[in-house]
């Protein structure tokens, strides 16, 4: 088997992060801790973990995204098979060495495991994906998926109707768990650090992946338990709206054609304007002021109408 180099990003991960390593160090891996400029304790938490057991610790001065944080802890690791795990991913024992046979064996370029809850549920459409197409992101920016989630094209976007007790070919594993070669690795160039400071980075990577001629498998003999949202968590409502869309748009721009960037963003817009006239009526989302959604909603619309004359095929 491959040695193994798991690379951790943090940011202000201190509430998950030594259950994270503690399932690790039963694991045969290198471990690599990127802490994107923490302040909690997650730092002095891993420094504590060291004590007991090897980690190679990486402290940013600032906050410089997950993509980035992946690239810095790759350059620094050993290992012929990368396993990118998210501080709130917790490995079931044996479940690194699962999945990094199942790639070997499987000849793939990456490998996702089986996610669960804390319940021992799966990650139904979240643990693996299709490639987003315009069709799936209108869905979402339309509000579509909140109003009819059971539509077709959003149950194929998140293979909602798949087999997860069986090991497949997929196109797009969950970054929070997500092992791939180092060859393949660096063959493309590692993550995109355009894509910050979070959202798309795992997208874009796996598209590229596929665009290259490799295989991604889902193996679901290796069992991580997710808590999920974890860096998410600690990001006000605008800033949510704001990189999400941001980098929804610059996958679109990267992968989609001018006419479909063009479309996407005149659906974000009126998707907006749904949803600010939703918030007026007090239907907006749950625990954000109305002014606060508002405001949150036209910064968006800035975005999506920025460039939206200049699109060309």
């Amino acid at each position: 088997m491959p040695r193994c180099s798991a690379i951790i990003v943090t940011y202000n991960s201190a509430e998950s992060i030594t259950q994270c390593l503690e399932a690790l160090a039963t694991e045969d891996c290198e471990i690599v801790i990127v802490d994107n400029a923490s302040q909690d304790d997650t730092v002095a938490r891993v420094q504590a973990f060291h004590a007991q057991h090897p980690v190679e610790l990486l402290v940013i001065s600032r906050n410089l995204g997950f993509a980035a944080g992946v690239n810095h802890g790759v350059r620094a690791a050993t290992g012929d098979a990368l396993l990118v795990l998210n501080p709130d991913a917790v490995a079931e024992p044996g479940a690194v060495s699962a999945l990094v046979d199942c790639m070997t064996a499987q000849s793939a370029a990456a490998a996702g495991g089986a996610l669960l809850e804390a319940s021992g549920d799966l990650q139904r459409g979240f643990a693996f994906r299709r490639l987003p197409t315009l069709g799936s992101l209108l869905c979402e920016v339309l509000l579509i998926n909140q109003l009819w989630p059971s539509n077709p094209i959003n149950r194929r976007y998140r293979c909602l109707d798949a087999d997860y007790a069986k090991p497949q070919p997929v196109e797009q594993p969950a970054g929070a768990c997500l092992a791939i070669t180092r060859v393949a690795w660096e063959a493309i160039g590692g993550m995109d650090t355009q894509f910050a400071p979070v959202w798309f980075e795992d997208v874009d990577f796996c598209k590229r992946l596929i665009d290259s001629g490799r295989k991604i498998v889902y193996c679901p003999a290796a069992r991580f338990r997710h808590s999920g949202a974890h860096s998410v968590s600690k990001l006000n409502f605008a800033e949510k709206q704001l990189f999400w869309y941001t980098n929804m748009l610059r996958y679109a721009r990267k992968h989609f054609s001018a006419t479909k960037v063009w479309i996407l963003r005149v659906g974000i817009i009126k998707g907006m304007v749904s949803r600010s006239l939703a918030a007026l009526v007090g239907a907006g989302p749950q625990g954000v002021g109305t002014g606060e959604a508002i405001h949150a909603y036209r910064a968006v619309v800035a975005v999506a109408f920025h460039g939206l004359g200049h699109e060309h095929d």
